[in-house]
């Protein structure tokens, strides 16, 4: 008994070896090219243009941030795109959550019919040129609801945060709340939002990554360029080589295209080490149970 207890031990540990090894060369695959990019900005121009760059920086500069920050556009663009994040995600988490908390009640009368009609339009989209005409004639274009409206709600996060509430707050608990005098408006508020924070933290992190990486609503809508997000931005001077920040013959090379890389994606990455506690425990109370 001994020796089967100390094989199945034996047995546990090398697995778990060879998950771990696994899962540290996956990291590994991901990180080298975040490293990579961060090394590059700070480089040589010539170095980066040259390939020599590796994994550390080859002279160490951080000329392509002063470009970066002195640009007239970037700046503006910052703050487009962080009203524009704030904007959808409060819109996208308002709109998902009155969806996704009725769907979860087992007495809500149409219950298979509103989410049939919304997985239908999950598989069947309208297309880019109908949603344009719509835009127009809405009056929204070159406005931000052309940027927030259109990709207000995901059919996605709607059913998942459905699933959360039919798993998490039982029917019962609803009872118990109307017994005591309490109204729909009234539970929904003092109970369902707070029981919700690991599932909204989840589709606030989903909601906030999507907003902050648009580009093409702004593409398509915005014809102001001091209406213009950052990834619009960082997107003409990918396209451009860089030609519109660079005012002299310095070669410049790719070096700027990563520090506009790391300018934009700094903040948004720096909302995961404060979600991190929820992340895991709303996505598994999301998706085990249908």
């Amino acid at each position: 008994m001994v020796l089967v207890k100390n094989k199945k031990i034996t047995g546990d540990k090398v697995f778990k070896f060879f998950v771990m090894l696994f899962l540290a060369c996956f990291s590994l695959l991901i990180l080298y090219p975040i490293v990579w990019i961060i090394s590059s900005s700070f480089s040589d121009p010539f170095a980066v243009m040259t390939g020599k760059v590796r994994f550390l920086p080859i002279g160490f500069t951080t000329k392509m941030y002063t470009r970066v920050f002195h640009h007239p556009e970037i700046w503006g663009a910052y703050k487009n795109t962080i009203c524009y994040t704030l904007l959808s995600v409060t819109v996208s988490i308002l709109l998902t959550s009155l969806a996704a908390y009725p769907l979860s009640r087992k007495d809500f009368f149409g219950k298979k019919f509103f989410t049939t009609v919304l997985l239908i339009t999950m598989f069947f989209q309208g297309g880019m040129i109908p949603t344009f005409l719509l835009v127009k004639q809405l009056k929204m274009l070159d406005t931000v609801w052309a940027i927030v409206l259109p990709t207000a709600m995901s059919v996605y996060n709607t059913i998942v945060m459905r699933t959360f509430y039919a798993s998490t707050i039982p029917q019962e608990l609803e009872e118990a709340a109307f017994l005591d005098g309490a109204n729909d408006i009234q539970f929904y508020l003092l109970v369902v939002i707070p029981l919700s924070k690991a599932i909204m933290a989840v589709m606030i992190l989903f909601y906030a990554v999507e907003a902050w990486n648009s580009w093409l609503p702004a593409f398509l809508y915005m014809s102001s360029r001091d209406k213009y997000p950052l990834q619009l931005i960082l997107r003409e001077i990918i396209i451009q080589g860089s030609s519109g920040m660079a005012n002299d013959n310095e070669l410049i090379g790719d070096g700027l295209k990563y520090a506009t890389m790391v300018v934009a994606t700094l903040p948004i990455m720096c909302l995961y080490p404060w979600l991190q506690k929820y992340f895991t425990k709303g996505v598994m109370i999301g998706s085990v149970k249908g």
